[in-house]
C-alpha cells in the first residue's frame, strides 16, 4: 500500500507539473491461484500477479486518460504525458472533471476483508478434489464430472486525486466450486454449487459442496417441459439476485442520462409493492462490497434505493449525475452491499404458499430489453403442486415485462444467499408468461 501510494502521489504531481487543472490515480496489484480438477486428475494450475496505474487527466474540461503496468520512472512519466496529450485533443465536456472536493471521504475503515492465508497449489488441489470425490460418491448415477475447482486471489488498491485525497482498500477471497453430470446420453443432467468468502475459514467443507453439487444434479434428473400459460413463478435466492440486477441497471447514471431505461423518471414513483425496501448498507464487516469511499473518493453511506416500493434515487457516479442535473450518490464503480427484505420464511414456505407454479433454479439467455423492460429467458426448476415438488423442468421460458414483473412481487424470502453483496432470498411473482412444449 506505501509502495502504491507513494507512486499516485507522484503522478499526480507531475500532473500538475505538466499543466493539469486536476488529476486521479488509481493503482491496483492482484495476485491468485486458480486450480481446476477433473474426474480426479489435475486440469490446470494457474498462478497470477497483476498490477495496473491508470492515470486520469482534466484541463478544464478536456479530459483524457492513460495506463501501464511498468512502475519504472521513465514509464510513469510517458503515461502522463501520454494523458496530457490525449486531453489536448478531446472536446469540451461540461460533465468531466473529478467529483466535488466537499464530498471526499475524511476517514479511512477497515472491514475485516483481509484475510490472507497459505494456499499453495498442493494445497488447493487437494480441496478441489475432495470436493469432486465427495459429489461422484454420493450416487451411481453420477457417471462424469464437469470439473472442480479451489481459488484464492488478493487485491490491494489505492485511488488519489488532486483534491488531496488518498484512499487505499484491500480484501481477499477464496472459492470451491463443483459441477458434475448425472444420467446417460440424451438424459444427461448438469448441476453445480459453490462457496465464497473472504476469510478461508468461513468457506463451506470441500466435501459439503461436492455433495451439494451432486444433490442439485440428481433433482434434476427426468425433467419435463411445460405447457404454455400464465402460472405463479417462485425463483431461487441465487436467481432472484438477477432481477435485482436488472432493476439497478435501470436506475444507474449511465442508462438514464442516455434515456436507454424504463424506468426513466421513476425517482418518487412506486415500483414495487407497499412493503418492499432495498438499502445499500457499505459499513458491513465482511462485506462483498463494503468500502468507506467509491471510485472517485466519494464519501459512502447507509440510504435506502427503494421504500415502501417507492424508488428513492438513482445509481450515480459524479459525471452521470451532473449530465441529470443531480448530485453522485457515491456509486461511481457500481453499489456496495444491499439489503432486500424479506417478508416471509424459507424457500419451503414459500413453495407451500404458492400451491402451483414455477420453480426456477437456473436462467439461460439475456433476453432483457433495457428500454422497455421487455423481459424473456431460458430456464429450469422444478414443477409445483400442491405445495409440493412434482418434478423437474427444463426446455421452457418465462417472459414478461420487469415493471410488471417488480409490481406483482407476492413474497421474498429470508432464505438469504450470502455468497454475493446483494442479500436476499426467494422471490415469489405472482404471474408469468411460461412457454413449452408439453
Amino acid at each position: 500500500m506505501q509502495r502504491l501510494s507513494a507512486i499516485a502521489e507522484q503522478l499526480l504531481a507531475q500532473s500538475r507539473a505538466a499543466g493539469a487543472s486536476q488529476a486521479e490515480v488509481s493503482c491496483n496489484e492482484d495476485s491468485g491461484l486458480s486450480v481446476n480438477v477433473r474426474m480426479g486428475e489435475v486440469e490446470t494450475v494457474e498462478a497470477t500477479r497483476d498490477r495496473g496505474i491508470a492515470v486520469t487527466v482534466y484541463f478544464g474540461t478536456r479530459k483524457g486518460s492513460a495506463s501501464t503496468a511498468d512502475l519504472r520512472d521513465d514509464s510513469l512519466q510517458a503515461t502522463v504525458a501520454q494523458a496530457c496529450a490525449i486531453a489536448r485533443h478531446t472536446e469540451d465536456d461540461p460533465a468531466s472533471g473529478l467529483a466535488d472536493a466537499e464530498l471526499m471521504a475524511k476517514t479511512q475503515r477497515e472491514f475485516d476483508s483481509w484475510h490472507p492465508a497459505a494456499f499453495d497449489a498442493d494445497r488447493a488441489i487437494g480441496i478441489a478434489l475432495a470436493a469432486e470425490a465427495a459429489g461422484r460418491e454420493v450416487d451411481a448415477r453420477i457417471g462424469n464430472s464437469d470439473g472442480a475447482s479451489a481459488n484464492a486471489g488478493a487485491t490491494i488498491s489505492v485511488y488519489a486525486n488532486s483534491h488531496g485525497f488518498l484512499g487505499a482498500e484491500r480484501s481477499t477471497s477464496y472459492s470451491i466450486g463443483c459441477a458434475l453430470i448425472a444420467g446417460e446420453g440424451e438424459d444427461m443432467q448438469r448441476d453445480s454449487w459453490y462457496s465464497v468468502a473472504l476469510a478461508e475459514g468461513d468457506l463451506d467443507a470441500p466435501e459439503l459442496v461436492g455433495r451439494k453439487a451432486a444433490q442439485r444434479t440428481l433433482e434434476r434428473l427426468d425433467p419435463r417441459s411445460l405447457p404454455t400459460g400464465e402460472v405463479p413463478v417462485l425463483f431461487a435466492a441465487e436467481m432472484a439476485r438477477s432481477l435485482i440486477g436488472h432493476y439497478l441497471s435501470a436506475v444507474s447514471g449511465g442508462a438514464l442520462y442516455r434515456k436507454a431505461s424504463f424506468l426513466l423518471d421513476s425517482v418518487g414513483t412506486r415500483v414495487f409493492p407497499d412493503w418492499f425496501d432495498i438499502d445499500e448498507l457499505p459499513f458491513l464487516p465482511r462485506g462483498f462490497r463494503s468500502a468507506a469511499f467509491d471510485a472517485e473518493g466519494v464519501a459512502t453511506r447507509e440510504s435506502p434505493l427503494v421504500r415502501d416500493g417507492i424508488v428513492q434515487r438513482y445509481v450515480l457516479g459524479s459525471y452521470s449525475a451532473r449530465k441529470l442535473g443531480l448530485q453522485t450518490t457515491a456509486n461511481a464503480g457500481g453499489v456496495h452491499n444491499l439489503q432486500v427484505r424479506a417478508n416471509a420464511g424459507g424457500l419451503p414456505e414459500l413453495v407451500q404458499r404458492m400451491g402451483r407454479g414455477l420453480l426456477v433454479t437456473e436462467l439461460m439467455g439475456q433476453g432483457v430489453n433495457a428500454i422497455t423492460g421487455d423481459y424473456s429467458r431460458g430456464a429450469a426448476g422444478f414443477w409445483i403442486e400442491g405445495g409440493r415438488i412434482a418434478h423437474p423442468v427444463d426446455g421452457i421460458t418465462i417472459a414478461g415485462n420487469l415493471k410488471t414483473m417488480f409490481g406483482s412481487i407476492e413474497a421474498v424470502g429470508g432464505d438469504i444467499d450470502p455468497r454475493s453483496h446483494v442479500r436476499m432470498g426467494s422471490m415469489l411473482l405472482g404471474r408469468m408468461t411460461v412457454a413449452g412444449t408439453g
